[in-house]
C-alpha cells in the first residue's frame, strides 16, 4: 500500500532534480522547466497531504499553484523570446543583465 511517506519521498526526489536542474543548467528554457518541476513537487506535497488529513484544503492550494505557474510560464516564455532575438543566445551566463 502506498503511505503519505511514499508521496512525499517522490515530491522531495523531484524538487531535488528540480534544485539540482536550476544550478547546473544554462538554458533558460531548461531552468523554466526545472521550477516547473519544482512547482509540480510541491503540488504533490500538497495533495499528498491533503490526501492523509481528509482536507480538501490542500487540493484548493494546488489550484493556486497552478494558475501562479502558467503565469510564471507565460512571463518566462515573453523573457525567453525577448532574450533569443536581442541576444541570439539562450545561454542564462551570456546574458549578465535585463535592462533596457
Amino acid at each position: 500500500m502506498i503511505t503519505l511517506t511514499h508521496y512525499l519521498l517522490a515530491s522531495a526526489l523531484l524538487f531535488a532534480i528540480g534544485v539540482v536542474g536550476v544550478l547546473t543548467r544554462r538554458n533558460v528554457l531548461m531552468i523554466l522547466l526545472c521550477i516547473e518541476l519544482m512547482f509540480n513537487a510541491a503540488n504533490l506535497a500538497f495533495v499528498a497531504y491533503a490526501r492523509a488529513l481528509g482536507d480538501t484544503g490542500g487540493q484548493i492550494i494546488v489550484f493556486f499553484i497552478i494558475a501562479v505557474a502558467a503565469a510564471e510560464v507565460t512571463v518566462g516564455l515573453a523573457i525567453t523570446i525577448l532574450l533569443s532575438r536581442q541576444f541570439k543566445t539562450l545561454n542564462a551566463d551570456e546574458v549578465s543583465f535585463l535592462k533596457w
